[in-house]
């Protein structure tokens, strides 16, 4: 249990055009959620104006999967930050893995992603984590400490960090809760050294692999403060199961399993 309320972030990456969207927000906001945790999802850019529409007054927050960090000019294929607010999205994924691996994304290139997203007033969601060879060769926490060298530029009272090992996104292999306590305890004390008391307010989350099997156990780890939930935030009854998990560590309670 923690004082840091729980957060459960859904980013359905490459799927959900407009109507698939629609159909699963709404299958959404018919679940009853608990109140107790900040839920937000992540739709594809050509999703969001609908999604917005649809979570207009819902406690459900919206975000984007990338930004750019110019306000305007010669980008093809790059949004804005303020092309994201003008449309209602307060949330940004910033450093996905995918981003990195597929397309390119540095270090450098996502903490400025990031410092422009917050600029204009979006909450950012960085992530950073290692690749199974990176964990193999003893060398997760040299790549945490090299990847979030950056946070010490943003705003954290507008920061969440995701910490995702790499091999364990869409693989169904997840790390163990001590391997993710490990993980998120190591980015708290870095957070530490860059803000810190201020870092005692920033929220850890873990993804990869996420169900509402092993929420519970991973969320009841002493850092691990919610999720980035991939594959099962595209289920709304798995999305919000995972989230009832969320609201049970919040309220202490051990005990509790999905049945």
């Amino acid at each position: 249990m923690t004082d840091r309320r729980y957060l459960v972030a859904g980013n359905w990456k490459m799927h959900n055009g407009v109507a698939d969207t629609s159909a699963l927000l709404e299958r959404l906001l018919a679940e009853k959620l608990p109140g107790t945790v900040d839920a937000v999802v992540c739709p594809p850019f050509v999703s969001l104006p609908a999604a917005a529409m649809l979570l207009a007054g819902s406690e459900i927050g919206l975000g984007a999967q990338n930004v750019h960090w110019e306000a305007k000019g010669a980008f093809t294929g790059e949004i804005a930050p303020g092309m994201l607010t003008e449309i209602g999205v307060r949330w940004v994924i910033v450093g996905h893995s995918e981003r990195r691996s597929y397309f390119g994304e540095t270090d450098e290139t996502a903490g400025k992603r990031a410092a422009a997203a917050q600029a204009a007033g979006l909450e950012v969601i960085f992530c950073l984590g290692e690749t199974l060879e990176q964990r193999d060769a003893g060398e997760t926490l040299a790549v945490l400490e090299r990847q979030s060298a950056v946070l010490g530029d943003l705003d954290p009272a507008h920061l969440v960090v995701a910490y995702e090992p790499v091999w364990a996104i869409g693989t169904g292999r997840t790390a163990s809760p001590e391997q993710a306590q490990e993980a998120h305890a190591f980015l708290r004390q870095r957070l530490e050294a860059a803000f810190g008391g201020a870092a005692a307010g920033i929220r850890i989350l873990y993804g990869g692999s996420v169900k509402p099997q092993n929420a519970a156990v991973l969320f009841g780890q002493p850092d691990v403060d919610g999720g980035l939930i991939g594959g099962a935030s595209l289920d709304a009854r798995s999305f919000s199961d995972i989230i009832r998990a969320a609201a049970s560590c919040a309220a202490g309670d051990e005990q509790w399993q999905y049945s």
